[in-house]
């Protein structure tokens, strides 16, 4: 068995790398639309934004869900992959649950991060 609120605070450290008031602002961005409009629309904000390596953080979110085996792989197609996961019910709240405490933790790592580099 293992630990997945470490593997959502790993995965918050891979999403706060390289932190700035940008990556914090999008970050909280992307944790408002999943709350709010769920796990599809997530995805489609980071696809759709233009902020510096919002694509990274699509990734490093999509790698852990299919690590977790909640995602399946449809020739690569994240967003079949979702519609997918939409027919489970349990495992497409139980994939939102994870990455909202992932990205809840990744902006603790963001802030952090900007005002401690502020600070020196």
């Amino acid at each position: 068995m293992q630990n997945l609120d470490l593997k959502c605070a790993e995965l918050a450290e891979k999403l706060a790398d390289g932190a700035n008031k940008d990556r914090e602002k999008l970050l909280t961005d992307g944790l408002g639309v999943l709350q709010e409009q769920g796990l599809y629309a997530f995805f489609l904000f980071l696809k759709a934004s233009k902020r510096a390596r919002s694509h990274e953080v699509s990734g490093a979110c999509e790698k852990f869900l299919r690590d977790q085996g909640l995602l399946q792989d449809h020739n690569n197609d994240l967003f079949q992959g979702l519609k997918s996961l939409a027919d489970r019910l349990d495992d497409l709240l139980f994939a939102r649950d994870l990455l909202t405490q992932a990205l809840v933790y990744a902006r603790y790592h963001a802030k952090a991060r900007t005002e401690g580099a502020s600070r020196e």
